[in-house]
C-alpha cells in the first residue's frame, strides 16, 4: 500500500496527475472517504494529467460524467446508489473496459468492485487541509506517483 500526505487541494491535484501518468485507459479507481475529503479535487487532478483541463465536477445528480482526453475518464458518484438494480441502471456494466472509472462512494458498490481495481482511502485529519491517502494496487509505481 501507497500512503501519501496532501496538505492541500493543489497537492491532491497534483498527486492524481502523478497517478495519471501511469495509467494504461481501463483501471477502475474506487475511492473510499467521507463527504468533503477530496474525491473530486482527485478526480479533478487526475483528469488533467490525461490532457482534461477544464469541467471535471461532481456528478452528484448526473450519477455519471464522460471525459475525453488521452483516455476516456468516466466519473461515477455512487453516493445514491442503494441496490445492484439502482447500479444496473447507472450503465456502469457497460462502461467496464471501455476507460478509466473513476468512483465516488464506493462503499455503495463494494461487492461489485473488480478485485484488481485501484483502491482509493482518502481521511481527512485535525488540519483541515491535509488529506491522508492510502492506495492499493500500484505499489509498482510508488517511486513515480509519491
Amino acid at each position: 500500500m501507497i500512503k501519501y500526505i496532501s496538505k492541500s487541494i493543489k497537492n491532491t491535484e497534483d498527486f492524481a496527475s502523478r497517478i495519471a501518468s501511469v495509467l494504461k485507459g481501463n483501471e477502475i479507481i474506487a475511492m473510499f472517504g467521507d463527504l468533503g475529503a477530496g474525491k473530486t479535487a482527485f478526480t479533478r487532478g487526475l483528469c488533467r494529467g490525461l490532457g482534461i483541463e477544464d469541467g471535471v465536477s461532481s456528478p452528484t445528480f448526473a450519477i455519471v460524467n464522460a471525459y475525453s482526453g488521452k483516455y476516456p475518464v468516466y466519473h461515477f458518484d455512487m453516493y445514491r446508489i442503494t441496490s445492484i438494480d439502482d447500479l444496473f441502471a447507472t450503465g456502469y456494466y457497460d462502461y467496464l473496459g471501455t476507460g478509466v472509472i473513476v468512483i465516488e462512494w464506493s462503499e455503495n458498490i463494494e461487492s461489485e468492485l473488480e478485485p484488481d481495481c485501484i483502491r482509493i482511502k482518502i481521511t481527512k485529519t485535525d488540519d483541515d487541509n491535509e488529506r491522508i491517502f492510502e492506495v492499493e494496487g500500484m505499489d509498482d509505481y510508488a517511486d513515480i506517483i509519491c
